[in-house]
């Protein structure tokens, strides 16, 4: 035996107003949902009908609480479709519509009218069908899930629905007037034709004339000026520009405006959109694509679908198509911009870089076009791509932070410019140059490429420096580390250590060994015996005077001390993390140093002034 489901109104209520609406007033969107698609079914009977919406709000004098009365003259409901569609959660008066043109109509009937049992306990609804006998009908239904239909003994004179709502108790703020003008205008705004407010101070129209983006102007500048207006007025922000928007997928029209100010680029705008000229919501996240977070946008749709809440838009193809054609007539804008307003697309690039390189990444022909103008740190101070290739034929770049703080200073000193492409896109934007743009060289660099571009010693500061050279490389042998002797610039850094990427990867997975289990040092073992590449190396620069001076030191102890911490300097000063090793390496170094400063064991530390005084032969 089968058996029906019971539905609890009450608690389906209760889910409406917690959990699927976002506030009791969208009683006041629903109303006017259904209006619409009342006066649309009756323009399909009657092309010529073009139909209003009343509201009249009714307030005691004895302090009870007010009636809203809400009229539209519309296509109304038979008999039969009032207990079809008004006593049927979910079912829609269009059913029949929608299937040969389902996207004509916005709302159902049955969830809209729950709506207004989230600030009312009864509903009385008199309607006159334009397709029926001629009847006014009442239908009446309580919060209870109870409801009586009656033939009306007050018919109306032409067709269309009244509904009278008395105001709960607890809910008589979301029926004054200014609340229900506000309401009224919010949601119906954009409607195509006019809807009126009647209250104890009189009779007004609230709606406004349409879609501003919509209208004619005299001149460009002109549409540009009340646009930007009209943006001001509804996100009460001073946008820079705006954009018209169109897409055929969804039917959807409408403007975005260009931030004054980066968001962060996680971040995500909220849209205000419409669905059929009426507002749909304030905070939509899918209309635009994720690129497009430098502009915030008011749209209308007439065929994309709305989620249950009617809140926003349903993720399906349709919605998928619109997204794409909208975020098309953005690159088309941006794009307009690298070709007629260089100066413009600059001061946008400067507030919005991360959204445009990320659509450079997605296009390829937005990237040649603004590829040039997108500025990038370098080791020679901050210039775009075109003033780079200018001086620099050969584009070089390093993909870290720590690498470009590890070259950046020596790097200019020599002359080299190196691209610091650690920041977001950066590196995927380079490395896809020579991809779009055949002709161009792109190169990584790190530290390991740096010592090419010294100057080498001659042979006398070969000889002069070549004890100070055999030192280095019994020191720093037990730290897979070489030394070399050479000249650079500036001559303030004593000494650059430099590693190739296997040497970078081998110190960490050292470090991360020294903090880990046995089992999971294993491992490590395993891979750094795994991998390959060059030692790194330790480049003494000859032009720094502590170099020379050391290089003539006679005390090897005081050599092999020097040598010490001129490698952990050099570890610091290039951010490297230091390991186990090299922290005893600094703790000794330093107490040996103090030592020799107190007159401590010269065999360590060497006395005051041990070393003698000038340089070796070769090096003045």
């Amino acid at each position: 035996m089968d058996h029906r489901f019971q539905v609890s109104l009450r608690g389906v209520i209760d889910l409406l107003s917690h959990h699927l609406y976002s506030s009791p007033g969208v009683y006041v969107r629903e109303l006017l949902q259904n209006a619409t698609d009342a006066i649309r079914a009756r323009q399909r009977l009657e092309p010529g009908h073009a139909g209003t919406v009343h509201l009249e709000l009714m307030e005691k004098q004895d302090g009870s609480p007010p009636t809203l009365l809400f009229t539209d003259d519309g296509v109304g409901l038979t008999e039969d479709e009032i207990h079809r569609f008004l006593a049927t959660i979910g079912e829609s008066s269009k059913r029949e519509a929608l299937e040969a043109r389902r996207n004509d109509f916005i709302g159902q009937f049955g969830i809209g009218l729950l709506s207004c049992f989230m600030v009312c306990d009864e509903l009385l609804l008199v309607t006159r069908s334009a397709r029926g006998d001629g009847r006014t009908l009442e239908w009446r239904g309580r919060h209870d899930g109870t409801y009586a239909v009656r033939e009306s003994e007050h018919p109306l004179a032409q067709p269309g629905t009244q509904v009278f709502l008395v105001a709960r108790p607890d809910m008589t703020d979301w029926f004054n007037p200014t609340r229900l003008r506000s309401l009224a205008g919010h949601y119906g705004g954009l409607l195509p034709f006019p809807i009126h407010l009647t209250t104890d101070q009189g009779r007004e129209r609230i709606d406004t004339n349409g879609a501003p983006w919509r209208r004619e102007f005299d001149s460009a500048s002109e549409r540009r000026k009340a646009l930007l207006a009209y943006g001001r007025d509804l996100f009460d922000t001073d946008f820079i520009d705006c954009i018209p928007l169109r897409s055929t997928a969804g039917d959807v029209d409408g403007v975005a405006f260009v931030l004054p100010a980066s968001p962060h680029f996680n971040s995500r705008q909220k849209h205000r959109v419409y669905l059929k000229h009426m507002l749909l919501s304030e905070s939509a996240e899918n209309l635009l694509p994720e690129w497009a977070f430098f502009v915030k946008c008011v749209v209308n749709a007439n065929a994309l679908r709305p989620t249950a809440s009617r809140e926003s838009f349903y993720e399906d193809e349709a919605l998928a198509s619109a997204r794409e054609a909208l975020g098309q007539g953005l690159r088309a804008y941006l794009m307009e911009l690298a070709r007629e307003d260089p100066r413009a697309l600059q001061r946008l690039i400067a507030l919005h870089g991360l959204s445009v390189k990320a659509l450079a990444l997605d296009d390829d022909d937005f990237y040649r076009l603004v590829i040039h103008w997108l500025p990038f740190e370098t080791s020679l101070g901050m210039m775009t791509l075109a003033d780079y290739r200018r001086a620099h034929p050969l584009v070089r770049y390093t993909p870290t932070m720590d690498g470009f703080r590890q070259i950046a200073q020596v790097a200019g000193a020599q002359g080299l410019c190196i691209i610091n492409a650690a920041y977001t896109h950066d590196t995927a934007l380079l490395e896809k140059l020579p991809q779009v743009l055949p002709d161009v060289q792109v190169e990584l660099f790190s530290s390991s490429d740096l010592p090419q571009s010294f100057e080498e010693l001659t042979l006398d500061e070969r000889d002069a420096t070549f004890p100070l050279l055999r030192v280095a490389e019994r020191v720093l042998a037990p730290f897979r580390c070489g030394a070399v002797v050479k000249k650079f610039f500036p001559a303030e850094v004593p000494t650059l250590y430099s590693s190739d990427a296997e040497g970078a990867f081998r110190r960490d997975a050292e470090r991360a060994r020294e903090e880990s289990d046995d089992l999971y040092a294993g491992v490590l073992d395993g891979l750094m015996a795994a991998a390959g590449g060059e030692p790194s190396q330790l480049c003494f620069n000859l032009h720094n005077p502590v170099v020379r001076r050391l290089a003539a030191v006679s005390d090897r102890d005081l050599m092999k001390l020097s040598v010490e911490m001129l490698y952990v300097q050099a570890l610091l000063l290039g951010h490297h993390p230091l390991n186990a090793q090299e922290m005893v390496l600094l703790n000794q170094g330093l107490l040996g140093l103090i030592s020799a400063q107190l007159g401590g064991d010269p065999g360590r530390g060497g006395g005051e002034g041990s070393g003698g005084g000038g340089g070796p032969r070769g090096l003045h």
